[in-house]
């Protein structure tokens, strides 16, 4: 049996019953989102200040899918530019902070229904780093990936993330990173320079996840394909909305709910971010 021990040294001190960490999905957006001072980034960093400072941060990236789950367990998680056509700039980049193969190695231990392999290939993809970079400039903090399994369906990643649940009283801020509506195919590629621009069936879609989460109406938004055309248009391909359900299923009865960059972009993509507890 996986002893506890190293996991519970690591989180000494900021592990109480009564202080949970909240959980947030992140509408991550375009890779320039890392480099770029716009609305967007300046609220991940705002957001960074208003939270208690976690251990560390497990992300749920739209961008790691693989066949079984896999998590993130080296010491120092290589940046991914996986990505192309941007400026050398974006490339650059290094987002240098630690991974904690310890914490890595409890958290497969959490998620009992499934094998986990400790993965030692990956690193960070911009659906982390983009985001992480700006929360934690300093990189001092450990940042580690969960995959999604892409041979499952909602209901199993809805489930599984149900499984995490007590890394939240032990101070590690759960993040699914991806896009409540995307879809690159439909994207008004001149447009995507307005302040805000949807179209029609974007933003009424949208609406209908916010009012969704809002009611906690989990059911309907794992059974997303029952919701008509509009969420057909929205979702093309789950890999983007996969990352909500792993936010929603962390939800507990007592947390609130509250949505941020709350626009759309291009005409079929939504930058809508949600705020768990």
């Amino acid at each position: 049996m996986t002893t506890l021990s190293a996991f519970n040294r690591f989180t000494d001190g900021l592990a109480v019953d009564d202080q949970l960490m909240p959980v947030l999905f992140i509408g991550h957006g375009s890779p320039m989102n890392g480099i770029e001072d716009n609305e967007f980034s300046r609220y991940w960093t705002k957001l960074a200040k208003e939270i208690p400072t976690p251990k560390a941060v497990l992300v749920v990236s739209a961008h790691w899918l693989s066949k079984g789950t896999r998590i993130t367990a080296m010491d120092f998680p290589k940046t991914i530019h996986d990505f192309g056509g941007f400026p050398q700039e974006l490339f650059e980049v290094q987002y240098k902070a630690p991974g904690n193969p310890a914490l890595a190695k409890e958290t497969a231990a959490l998620l009992a229904s499934t094998d986990v392999e400790l993965d030692h290939d990956w690193g960070l993809d911009h659906g982390a780093w983009t985001i992480v970079r700006h929360m934690y400039p300093e990189a001092n903090i450990p940042v580690l990936q969960l995959s999604i399994d892409y041979t499952k369906g909602p209901q199993y990643h809805y489930d599984l993330s149900k499984q995490l649940a007590a890394l939240r009283k032990k101070g590690v801020l759960i993040m699914g990173s991806g896009n409540m509506v995307h879809n690159l195919r439909m994207v008004a590629w001149d447009k995507l320079d307005a302040s805000e621009y949807g179209y029609d069936w974007a933003i009424q879609m949208n609406s209908k996840f916010k009012e969704l989460i809002s009611s906690g109406q989990h059911d309907k938004l794992i059974n997303y394909e029952k919701l008509g055309r509009e969420a057909m248009l929205a979702i093309p391909t789950p890999e983007h909305y996969w990352p909500l359900l792993y936010t929603l299923g962390l939800k507990g009865s007592k947390d609130d709910i509250s949505f941020f960059n709350d626009k759309a972009v291009g005409g079929s993509l939504t930058m809508t971010s949600v705020r768990i507890g």
